[in-house]
Parts: structure tokens; C-alpha cells; sequence
């Protein structure tokens, strides 16, 4: 009887969950009514009502879940109390930047903030189902890039000379990429990664930060044929040491950051044109220098084919989400782990097969919602520098979920980057955060400058 209601609640929540993402997903489209400037507003507290209550529902599945697992009692009992103690844990993460962020600045812009926090939570719970010990080491991440990114807004309002530092942006850039070239340790075939006292980082992840304040730098007071020339040299030469450590999916994040943000600065079509022209045949030369390239493009244009192979990855994940349908088969009930590196690079397809298609759906919606957020909060600010930040952190968040989701669905063919705030990843998920804070650090400095260059809705 017991276990016949365990399967009653297990296949209800599927639903539950589905309804709940839905009204979040519905809940940040509203809040645009109310423009950059949100204030304390009754729709950020039921988001907050909404994403506690779709983590309990989820982790009671998993405690539920796990008992019904092929294991012994001991072990059993033992991942109850892991996903128990995990899900309190994730609790706590989330109350406390939901109160202590506003808390200490209470300009901050809520959607933005709800969002992360529904993303972070979303991650957590999956990456627990897939590899407990996987998400032990991302809470810890996630923990320890908060207390961090509590400092970034009251450093905004203090630091003064972040303007002047244009050229020492592109020159640690560079540097950190290249030396991650020579020392880096191979990953799946690409140096992207140092190890310091074995813990693994990401340079090229926080090195993004660096290079949209060049970019700011660079072109926020002048735009002319030589400053832009200039800029595109410094910012090539990101790339090229990206594209020799074989960091292609990180090269073209820099690269399409770097053409819009100098069409954003210019406002001249003729650089976007070049851009494109550019990007295609950087694209083709990709194709014939990379092997690992010309696998990707022939899994991505018929992965049946090669199904033992070259195409096992991407057909795996067509799977996954093929199998999910629009509610999903329930946390624990499907096999995301038969994905390879399910957690870093397909776990949007993970989450379609166990949680749905429509939560799925409503995932990519709030990412939009970050991104209109990012863009609403670009508009309302009139320093130039400042602004072209904003904008360059919100083309690399939208374009590294186009690759990622893209990639997983077999819509383009996969890059390899992780999914913003979701994958399993602590450089990406450190970076990303740190990004989200400086947008609200800009904006609160801004705000507290008596609304010079900022337009108030």
C-alpha cells in the first residue's frame, strides 16, 4: 500500500511540476509591466513561492525515488537522508539571496535575481539525481561565488577608475588564455582547464568578464575605423589562443560577443556584414583544420549513421527528450546517465526526459526573461561604459544557451559549452553569477548617483 502511494505521488508531481514552472515562466513576463525598476512587487514573492515549492516537490520525488531503486536498505536509507540534507542546504542557498541580496541593496532588479536563483536550483536538483557527489562540489561552488558576489555591487560604488583600465583588460586576458595554452590541462581534447591544488578552473570562463570591459573600454568614447580596427586585433587574438587550445565554443562566444558589441557601439551594418563574412569563414576553416569539427558536423547532420560512434552522444539525447514527451517520465524514472557527460554538456536533455518537454520549454522561456531583463536594464543606463557592458554580458548569456540547448537538440551541431547557472560546471556557474552581480552592482551605483544615467520608469 505504501509503495502504491509512493508511485500516486510520483506520478501526480509530474503535473504539480509542470504547473508550477508554467506560472514562474508566466510570472517573469508579467513582471516586465513594471520596466527595469521593479521594486517590491507581490509578483517577485509568489516567483519565490513558486520555485520553493517546485524544489520540495522535486526533492521529494528524488527521496521517494530512490527507494524504489535496485539497492540495499542500508544504502537506500542513506540516500534519503543525503537528498534530505541536500535539499535543506539548497533551501537555505536560496532564502538567503532571495532576503539577504535585497536586504543589503534594495535597488537591486528582483527578476534577475528571482531567476538566478530558480536556474541555481533547477541545476542542483539535477545534477544531484545524476551524480550526488557532482552537486556536493557545485553547492560549494554555488556557496562560495555568492559570498563573493555580495562584494561586486558595493565595489561598483566606490571603484572610480574602471574606465581607464582598457588595455590592462586585453593584456590579462590574453595572458591567462595563453597560459592556459601552454600549462592547461587537456579535456576532452581542448586545454581549457589549470589545476591548482586539485581543484580545476576555467580561465577562459572569467576571462569573458575581462574581455566585454575591454570591449567597453575600447569603444565607449570612440568609435572611429582605427579604434575599431585596433579593438579587433586585441580581440582576435583572444580567439586565435582560444581556437589553438582548441576552445571552439569559447572562440565563438568571444567572437559573436565582440561583432555585436561593436555593432551596439557604432550602430554601422557594414561591420556586422564583415562580421558575418568573417565568422562563415572562420567557420569553414574550423571544418578542415579540426577533426574533432568534422565529427561534430556529421553527427549534427546524420547522427543515425554513426550511432555506435561519432553520432552515440547527440543520438542519446534525441532519446531522452523524444522519450520524455511534454511531462516527462519523472525524476528518477528515465536513464539521462546512458547520455556521455550528461551533467556538463546535455543535461537540458536530461531534464526534458525526466521532468518534461514543457518544463523544458518554460527553462528556455526564463533564460529569455534574463535576457529582456538584460537588455531593459542596458536601455535605461546613459553611461556609455556601463552600457555596452550590460549589453556584451547579455549577448554572451543568450548566445551560450542558444549553443547549449541548440546543441542537445541537435539544432546546431554541439559546441560543448555548458548551460548557464544549470549545467554541472564551477568556473561556468562562478563566472555567470559574477556577470548577473555586476549588472545589478552598475545599476544600483547608477540608481544611487541621484538617477543621472539612469532612466527611472
Amino acid at each position: 500500500m505504501r509503495g502504491r502511494m509512493s508511485e500516486y505521488v510520483l506520478e501526480l508531481s509530474k503535473y504539480f511540476i509542470c504547473g508550477l514552472m508554467v506560472l514562474y515562466t508566466l510570472s517573469c513576463f508579467y513582471a516586465f509591466r513594471y520596466g527595469a525598476r521593479g521594486g517590491k512587487r507581490p509578483v517577485y514573492v509568489i516567483q519565490i513561492i513558486l520555485m520553493l515549492l517546485l524544489q520540495t516537490i522535486c526533492f521529494v520525488d528524488l527521496i521517494l525515488g530512490s527507494k524504489d531503486t535496485p539497492m540495499d536498505d542500508s544504502v537506500s536509507v542513506s540516500m534519503d537522508m543525503q537528498y534530505l540534507f541536500l535539499f535543506l542546504f539548497v533551501e537555505f542557498f536560496l532564502l538567503a539571496v532571495l532576503f539577504l541580496v535585497p536586504a543589503i541593496y534594495d535597488q537591486c532588479n528582483r527578476l534577475l535575481l528571482n531567476n538566478m536563483c530558480m536556474l541555481i536550483g533547477i541545476g542542483l536538483m539535477m545534477i544531484s539525481r545524476l551524480s550526488f557527489s557532482s552537486a556536493i562540489k557545485q553547492y560549494i561552488i554555488v556557496l562560495v561565488s555568492l559570498i563573493i558576489s555580495l562584494l561586486i555591487p558595493f565595489i561598483f560604488s566606490k571603484v572610480r577608475f574602471l574606465k581607464k583600465m582598457t588595455w590592462l583588460y586585453a593584456a590579462v586576458g590574453i595572458a591567462l588564455l595563453s597560459v592556459v595554452l601552454i600549462l592547461g590541462d587537456e579535456t576532452r581534447g581542448s586545454n581549457i582547464s589549470v589545476a591548482i591544488a586539485d581543484i580545476a578552473f576555467q580561465p577562459s570562463e572569467f576571462v569573458k568578464i575581462l574581455f566585454l570591459f575591454f570591449l567597453a573600454g575600447a569603444l565607449w568614447e570612440e568609435t572611429s575605423f582605427l579604434r575599431v580596427a585596433i579593438t579587433a586585433v586585441l580581440a582576435g587574438m583572444h580567439v586565435i589562443v582560444l581556437v589553438l587550445s582548441t576552445d571552439l565554443g569559447s572562440a565563438l562566444i568571444f567572437f559573436i560577443a565582440y561583432v555585436l558589441v561593436v555593432f551596439v557601439a557604432t550602430r554601422n551594418y557594414l561591420y556586422l556584414l564583415a562580421g558575418a563574412v568573417g565568422g562563415s569563414g572562420a567557420a569553414i576553416a574550423a571544418y578542415h583544420l579540426f577533426s574533432h569539427v568534422r565529427i561534430r558536423v556529421l553527427a549534427w547532420q546524420d547522427p543515425w549513421s554513426y550511432i555506435d560512434n561519432k553520432g552515440f552522444q547527440i543520438t542519446q539525447s534525441l532519446f531522452a527528450v523524444g522519450s520524455g514527451s511534454w511531462f516527462g517520465m519523472g525524476i528518477l524514472k528515465g536513464n539521462p546517465t546512458a547520455i556521455p557527460i550528461v551533467s556538463a554538456d546535455f543535461i537540458f536533455s536530461s531534464i526534458c526526459e525526466e521532468l518534461g518537454v514543457i518544463v523544458g520549454i518554460c527553462l528556455i522561456l526564463v533564460c529569455v526573461s534574463c535576457f529582456i531583463s538584460i537588455m531593459q536594464t542596458a536601455l535605461c543606463i546613459f553611461d556609455r561604459f556601463y552600457q555596452l557592458i550590460v549589453y556584451g554580458i547579455g549577448i554572451m548569456y543568450i548566445f551560450q544557451i542558444f549553443l547549449a540547448v541548440g546543441g542537445g537538440i541537435k539544432f546546431i551541431p554541439h559546441t560543448g559549452v555548458t548551460l548557464p547557472f544549470i549545467s554541472y560546471g564551477g568556473s561556468s556557474v562562478m563566472a555567470t553569477m559574477f556577470m548577473f552581480f555586476i549588472i545589478q552592482g552598475i545599476f544600483i551605483r547608477l540608481q544611487q548617483e541621484g538617477g543621472k544615467h539612469v532612466e527611472k520608469s
